[in-house]
């Protein structure tokens, strides 16, 4: 009798306990599911530079940045999302320097005009600075880091009020378009005269056409909720650009062209070794003034001992090229990486080896056109190369990188920078 009363005693609590657990549904399978989307987007957004709200995504890269010139520059921006229209957006920025005591801004706004190819018309206003000597890629995806290395110790720059139309266009899934008509008002935030036909410009008004192409002939896409994503991020990829300034042309002071060239190769090996390859070229020619020549990304900082320069070494820039020492109106780079293996020293501490090498050439016609710089330019082979040791504490590591070659410098401390590193992925 009391082994039956044990037995049922036991099959009760087993059928309570059973009763206890949730019964999986297929709602509850889908709404898993879908929370997983949810959070793999939102960390897309934040890896992007972005936090999304319902109808608005909060542009991260306007909150804090520091810069020479500026000091600390914060503010806010952002732009709507598909939930405020898809075919609509709005766009704009409002930043402050508290060094400079400046307000800078953008106002914009687009419209799609056709899905399949992905065509948007876009209007800016833009009051702002920007680095002299740097050029970009209309084309180019949004990059985002949670602080830009070269920003820091940047102090030329230009003051620019720009009026831009574009209009955006997917050739194909693999050749992507952009076209920009601008007119800009550019003041040099530093002493410069640019002499041209016995005329001498402090300031100056532009007019520009932009074209830009970029090329991903190996990349694969599939379409992924109702949308084309790409799968496979494939290389070499191949990204071109012509800017024609025009003079007398909505009150253009000056005429000039700029093709500017870049290709990126990767090469990822079985043992998780990565070997990068990118090749930067540029040409100006005419009446072009410094602002918008060549600079060739200089990262190092005019200081006497090697610890006044430690700094933050950046992704793409010539750590032992000092800012301003260089402008170009013609110029090539050309900059190898090999990432080995990381060291699975723990389960969290796995730093990486990068052995690097940076090379730069370039010229300039008419240096006596530019006065109030003092600057060099790149007709000899300028060679850097060193390693980065990444990931050791928080993302933190270090580089070490020597000057050598065409423009290595009689003091042997000057060849030398030393930097930390900072590298995080979500």
């Amino acid at each position: 009798m009391r082994k039956h009363l044990f037995v049922v005693l036991l099959l009760t609590l087993a059928s309570f306990c059973y009763a206890q657990q949730p019964i999986t549904t297929k709602e509850d399978v889908a709404k898993t599911v879908q929370d997983s989307i949810k959070k793999t987007e939102f960390l897309q957004h934040i890896g992007n530079g972005f936090l999304p709200f319902n109808y608005f995504n909060l542009d991260l890269k306007y909150l804090v940045k520091f810069n020479q010139y500026e000091g600390l520059r914060s503010g806010l921006g952002g732009v709507t999302n598909d939930r405020f229209s898809e075919r609509y957006r709005i766009d704009g920025y409002m930043v402050y320097g508290f060094k400079d005591k400046e307000l800078k801004y953008k106002v914009g706004g687009g419209f799609r005009i056709n899905e399949d190819t992905d065509t948007w018309i876009h209007v800016a206003y833009i009051n702002d600075l920007q680095e002299t000597g740097s050029s970009k890629f209309l084309t180019d995806k949004r990059f985002f880091t949670f602080f830009e290395p070269r920003l820091l110790n940047i102090d030329l720059f230009h003051k620019h009020i720009t009026k831009s139309v574009s209009i955006q266009h997917k050739i194909s899934n693999h050749l992507l378009s952009e076209t920009q008509l601008a007119t800009s008002k550019i003041e040099p935030t530093y002493f410069y005269n640019f002499l041209i036909n016995d005329n001498v410009y402090s300031t100056y008004d532009l007019s520009t056409v932009k074209a830009s192409l970029q090329w991903s002939p190996f990349s694969t896409y599939t379409i992924a909720n109702d949308k084309l994503e790409e799968t496979k991020d494939g290389f070499p990829k191949f990204t071109l650009q012509y800017t024609k300034a025009f003079e007398s042309i909505l009150g253009s002071d000056l005429k000039f062209s700029k093709l500017d060239f870049r290709t990126v190769h990767q090469f990822q090996h079985k043992n998780d070794a990565l070997t990068s390859i990118t090749l930067v070229a540029g040409i100006a020619q005419g009446d072009i003034p410094i602002t918008h020549l060549y600079h060739a990304y200089p990262n190092n900082i005019t200081k006497e001992t090697i610890l006044q320069r430690f700094s933050v070494a950046g992704l793409n820039s010539f750590e032992t090229m000092y800012f301003n020492e260089f402008f170009s109106d013609r110029f090539s780079t050309l900059q190898l990486k090999h990432a080995f293996s990381p060291f699975k020293i723990s389960d969290r501490f796995k730093p990486q080896l990068v052995l690097i090498s940076r090379y730069a050439v370039g010229n300039m016609s008419n240096t006596n056109r530019h006065q109030g710089l003092q600057f060099n330019t790149l007709d000899k082979l300028y060679s850097e190369s060193g390693f980065e040791i990444n990931k050791l504490v928080f993302g933190f590591g270090l580089s070490f990188a020597y000057r050598y070659g065409g423009y290595h410098l009689p003091n042997f401390e000057d060849n030398i920078a030393f930097k930390f590193t900072f590298n995080i992925s979500l």
